[in-house]
């Protein structure tokens, strides 16, 4: 068995304690995307960076209703859900140049729901040989781009897919 260390979120999860009311939620409403690195909206849901990525380009894509479980989507929900995640894979395949994707839902607190309340998809580029040792011998996760610059190539290639 291999072990994902991931030491780095940390900061997550002592800071995810502390909140009452839902951060997905706070973000979409606020409107303020750049802010809140959200790179696309469609009709139903959006897609936002993640603030703890476990690589470069980990985005998320939320549903603008807060809801726990996909069978509490609309099947006009849905298929907004999963274009989304379609488009934003080959968006990152483009700009990132990556080898590969992992994309997953963590339904539940048992099965590492950090955010649990509201269903969010992750999608999470992929490199070969993209883990290396420093995360492991010094607690460190090397991300090689800002969430800044991340936010600005994403949020425009997305926006030229549109046209």
């Amino acid at each position: 068995m291999q072990i994902l260390w991931a030491p780095w979120r940390i900061k997550f999860i002592k800071t995810h304690k502390k909140m009452r009311s839902c951060v997905f939620c706070k973000k979409i409403k606020s409107r303020n995307d750049k802010k809140n690195y959200v790179v696309y909206r469609s009709q139903h849901c959006c897609v936002m960076l993640n603030l703890y990525p476990y690589t470069n380009g980990h985005v998320m894509v939320i549903p603008y209703r807060h809801l726990k479980n996909l069978s509490e989507l609309s099947c006009e929900e849905l298929l907004d859900l999963f274009s989304t995640v379609t488009k934003m894979t080959e968006v990152l395949k483009k700009v990132l140049k990556c080898d590969g994707v992992n994309i997953g839902l963590n339904l539940g607190k048992a099965a590492g729901a950090g955010i649990e309340g509201h269903l969010h998809v992750h999608i999470v580029p992929r490199w070969f040989g993209d883990t290396n040792f420093i995360s492991v011998i010094s607690e460190t996760k090397v991300i090689s781009q800002s969430l800044q610059e991340t936010y600005q190539l994403l949020s425009k290639e997305v926006k030229n897919c549109d046209t």
